[in-house]
């Protein structure tokens, strides 16, 4: 069962947002706190979404997402922050289920693309999402800019010069 997340979940999406950073071999990255969370998905300009798996009421997954916007489609779109589905209930179709249900909001909705980006090394996420048809985008590359260099790069903002 696909479900949206209520404030309730916020303890459990925290949690697996840190079993995730954990797979991804940066749990010291995991900073998020649960009132950043509820600000984000439940405060009174949300800036996320997220659905929970459910298996026998039991939640065993998440997908956390964020409308993103195309100039050339003139539409919005899903960028899929955070997917992950425990490791005792993987293979019993809830990741399959979460982008469905993300599908289907786009489709519903009118927006035209949903992205995501996945770690080179992460074979068989990979592997998953090319059987459904997911295609990667060998021509782009991401950018981030955090820490030091944010801040120096916002310094340097005419706003700034006084």
């Amino acid at each position: 069962m696909i479900r949206e997340a209520t404030p309730d979940d916020i303890p459990v999406v925290l949690a697996m947002i840190r079993e995730l950073a954990a797979y991804e071999r940066v749990p010291q990255e995991a900073r998020a706190t649960e009132p950043q969370l509820k600000e984000a998905l439940f405060g009174a300009h949300p800036a996320a979404f997220a659905l929970i798996a459910e298996a026998d009421g039991t939640p065993v997954g998440f997908a956390l997402w964020f409308r993103n916007f195309s100039t050339w489609t003139g539409t919005h779109g899903v960028y899929l922050e955070d997917l992950y589905v425990r490791p005792e209930a993987r293979g019993g179709g809830h990741g399959k289920a979460l982008l469905a249900a993300l599908a289907e909001i786009c489709v519903a909705r009118g927006y035209q693309r949903f992205e995501w980006s996945v770690l080179d090394w992460n074979e068989p996420s990979i592997g998953f999402y090319r059987s459904i048809g997911a295609e990667p985008m060998d021509e782009w590359t991401v950018y981030r800019l955090t820490g030091d260099a944010l801040h120096e790069l916002a310094a340097a903002s005419p706003a700034n010069a006084a």
